[in-house]
């Protein structure tokens, strides 16, 4: 049967996994004029206006980011908050939640790919400020056509596929408006797993820049000194 929408069923893809052991995120103890204070390496980020996006995109990951959006726009509407994207993709309706929620508020979003932009999570990375999308060197991208694990009678698969067919439609818009590609073209080439390097999402349109070193800068910066 059709399950409504957040279920996680209905995809613009990624793989469910099953349980799977996770490295555990060390804590740190920084001292400021407010006394100490207990970090972990996503509140370090936050604080810097930094979001990390590193799951699968459903339900409970979308409300984490869409809360994290509006908390560092409140803060300071007027500077750029940087997504930092490794994720294989997820649901359809969790993606359009935070890709409403980057087009809604104020800051330019800085989109970087580190890893893998899989389905939901590219046009995600698409969705960033133009000029402003990036990949590391290495990193993966892929896009296709949403799909969904319907079952059950003749109307739940017919209502099933209409709903299928309005997130396409969707889908291939919202790609042709940050890629500047035509619908048709994205049409044709998310009919099947289209998988781009970092450089052939620059010259697709999904991103503007592939991202090398930062030591490059830091011995620019070293050498200015002198």
């Amino acid at each position: 049967m059709w399950l409504p929408a957040g279920s996680g069923r209905e995809r613009v893809g990624g793989h469910r996994e099953g349980p799977s052991s996770r490295y555990i995120v060390p804590e740190f103890r920084e001292r400021t004029s407010q006394g100490d204070r207990i970090h972990n390496p996503y509140t370090k980020l936050f604080e810097e206006r930094i979001i990390f996006l590193g799951v699968q995109i459903d339900d409970i990951s979308a409300n984490d980011v869409m809360a994290q959006l509006l908390t560092l726009e409140s803060m300071d509407p007027d500077r750029d908050i940087q997504l930092y994207i490794n994720s294989p993709g997820g649901s359809f309706t969790a993606l359009t939640a935070i890709y409403d929620t980057m087009q809604y508020i104020r800051p330019e979003i800085q989109t970087i790919c580190m890893g893998q932009a899989a389905s939901a999570a590219a046009v995600l990375l698409a969705a960033g400020t133009k000029g402003k999308r990036m990949a590391l060197p290495n990193a993966r991208i892929l896009i296709h056509q949403p799909y969904s694990e319907a079952g059950g009678q003749a109307s739940d698969l017919e209502i099933a596929a209409r709903e299928v067919l309005r997130m396409r439609r969707l889908l291939e818009q919202l790609l042709a408006k940050h890629t500047g590609r035509s619908e048709e073209q994205i049409r044709q080439d998310i009919e099947r797993d289209k998988i781009l390097t970092a450089e052939e999402a620059v010259e697709y349109g999904i991103i503007d820049e592939v991202l090398t070193t930062r030591k490059l800068s830091l011995v620019a910066a070293a050498g200015s000194a002198r």
